[in-house]
């Protein structure tokens, strides 16, 4: 299988992480690039294997160093994404998948021009609001300033080649997989998300 630079992008709560990980689990050579970040880790959350979490001196210094491919001040935290995740994907002949923000994968684009862009976007602006309340990870305020970054999100997602709209999970992820692989779908699995 020809491997891949995929980046995906949504609004906090368009469901872009459940889909990746239906994804990972069926493409064997298909692998996340984690991405490095200021913000503290969440209960459920492991350094290196979810993020890699930095303090905010050593993301400064690894920018100038020049190890980011990109990064991005996102809720007032960096986040970004290391040289060394393409290096090693490319190395191994692995599809690379990317969790980015909108100008994260924009950027991304730009010095790998055959990237796939996908924009996950939810069904409604309404049933974003109750995914994020239900995930019980963020404070209202939290979740006020994510909806508030959404209308940015939604204007930087038209530059997009593909939207998906994720109302319903599995018509989602066989629609991203026609557009990664094509429809050829003797040659890969049918993704049934856990």
């Amino acid at each position: 299988m020809e491997s891949k630079i995929i980046a995906f992008s949504s609004p906090s709560g368009g469901g872009k992480t459940t889909i990746i990980k239906a994804l990972l689990k069926a493409y064997k050579n298909t692998r996340l690039s984690i991405s490095a970040t200021t913000r503290l880790p969440r209960h459920n959350e492991k350094d290196g294997v979810d993020y890699y979490f930095l303090s905010k001196n050593e993301f400064n210094s690894k920018i100038e160093n020049g190890d980011f491919l990109e990064y991005e001040n996102v809720h007032g935290n960096l986040y970004g994404t290391l040289n060394a995740e393409i290096d090693k994907a490319i190395k191994q002949n692995q599809s690379l998948i990317f969790d980015v923000d909108v100008k994260g994968a924009l950027n991304i684009k730009k010095e790998y021009q055959d990237a796939i862009l996908i924009f996950i976007k939810p069904p409604s602006i309404e049933e974003l609001e109750k995914r994020l309340k239900r995930r019980e990870t963020e404070n209202h305020e939290t979740i006020s300033k994510r909806l508030a970054r959404m209308k940015l999100e939604f204007n930087e997602g038209k530059n997009f080649k593909y939207t998906v709209i994720n109302d319903e999970l599995e018509k989602a992820i066989l629609e991203i997989e026609g557009i990664i692989w094509g429809d050829s779908s003797s040659d890969h699995p049918t993704i049934q998300p856990s």
